[in-house]
């Protein structure tokens, strides 16, 4: 909808997987509403659309600008969170509800399938000729909203993974073996091949990447391990949750029956996976040292790792929504847009909740290798100022000794 300035509260809500700076798009969402008069009364819903339904608001407006700045540092969603797909009855209760508490903004922080929620709960504003600002927030780890460079989330979820993997590698080194960390990345392997930037020495692990944009094969993959450890004499591996066959099943889901909400398998909540493919490099190699890990829900809320680029990014984000809803009086979703130029600059668009609802985005081809098992220096150059600066890592030269 559009036309004449609305006049009116707000409602701002959180909805999916938490992240570690999710509260920064909230916090400043919030602190550019105070800015503008034509938001009255500032509410906020605990746990997404359910607690819209259930009418569990709280009074954001009276919480004090230090109290949002500490919010803001804190990973995870202040608000509560919801995996919820509404029906069309409750977006139609949704919408009464907005009506009744007088809202005119209606902010909703999260992925594809809350931006999703926010269309149609305007469709159905619409349809009641209301005069309600719909705007979804951009959030995300698995970094697959579409129209976006990247997403609030992914920097630090990707500092997190690239963090891990070279404490993993140190260890792998000093006790050589086989280990498997299992990451996250249902259909996207974005955060997967954040393991990349892990790597410091030539022989740095991870020493070989897996992504669901190819298809995985047991064959291929204990061969793969196998040549790399005859290399190195150990083999570390970063393998996407979402890696699945040639038919695109998910390798996972052939030992998980556990669904949420949308019926996607949940593939973070086991540790099925790793086990399943250090047993076949076991079985298929014969090397007897085989460890794996799943990261699973580690890597949404890790205080401590947060990229300054992603939690200022957050930020900007959420006050681009708002402001953008009350100065140009639309609806939409806010795009991250990476400017062109060797330096590292974005600027934020709005766009049509149609173009970033349910559907996402994968990895592009040019991110990947030609064999499926590793990325390319062009995602290396495209994620690194998202992450920014990651440990540095010291190694001793090595120098022969002797008795003399």
């Amino acid at each position: 909808m559009s036309g004449k300035r609305s006049k009116g509260n707000m409602l701002i809500a959180q909805s999916g997987g938490p992240s570690m700076v999710i509260n920064q798009s909230l916090t400043g969402a919030v602190l550019e509403a105070k800015k503008h008069d034509a938001v009255g009364k500032i509410y906020g819903s605990l746990h997404g659309i359910k607690g819209i339904l259930e009418e569990n608001l709280i009074n954001l407006r009276r919480e004090t600008n230090a109290a949002l700045e500490a919010v803001a540092r804190t990973p995870s969603s202040a608000l509560g969170t919801v995996r919820k797909k509404p029906t069309s009855d409750d977006c139609r209760r949704i919408f009464e509800v907005l009506r009744g508490y007088g809202v005119r903004y209606f902010f909703y922080i999260g992925g594809n399938d809350s931006a999703e929620t926010a269309h149609i709960i305007n469709e159905e504003a619409g349809r009641a000729d209301y005069e309600l600002r719909c705007f979804h927030i951009p959030k995300t780890i698995d970094n697959d909203l579409r129209e976006n460079d990247h997403t609030p989330g992914f920097g630090s979820a990707a500092k997190f993974v690239a963090c891990a993997l070279m404490g993993d590698n140190l260890d792998n080194r000093a006790l050589p073996g086989v280990k498997i960390d299992v990451i996250m990345g249902r259909h996207a392997g974005f955060l997967t091949a954040a393991s990349a930037l892990a790597r410091i020495y030539p022989d740095d692990g991870p020493h070989l990447i897996y992504l669901p944009e190819r298809a995985f094969s047991l064959t291929r993959f204990a061969r793969d391990v196998k040549a790399v450890y005859k290399r190195y004499g150990r083999c570390l591996v970063a393998v996407s949750e979402g890696v699945a066959d040639g038919k695109g099943v998910p390798i996972a889901s052939k030992f998980i029956k556990e669904v949420d909400a949308h019926g996607n398998v949940q593939l973070s909540g086991s540790g099925a996976l790793g086990d399943m493919l250090a047993a076949q490099i076991k079985s298929r190699t014969g090397i007897s040292r085989v460890r794996a890990d799943t990261f699973g829900y580690l890597q949404r809320s890790f205080p401590c790792l947060v990229s300054d680029v992603d939690a200022r990014e957050a930020r900007q984000a959420g006050a681009a929504a708002v402001r953008t809803a009350v100065t140009k009086n639309i609806d939409g979703s806010i795009a991250i847009r990476r400017r062109r130029g060797r330096n590292y600059s974005v600027y934020f668009e709005p766009v049509p909740l149609r173009k970033v609802a349910r559907d996402t985005r994968e990895m592009p081809a040019k991110f990947i290798n030609r064999e499926g098992n590793d990325v390319t220096q062009a995602f290396i150059d495209y994620a690194r100022p998202i992450v920014g600066p990651l440990p540095r890592i010291g190694r001793l030269k090595g120098a022969p000794a002797s008795r003399t």
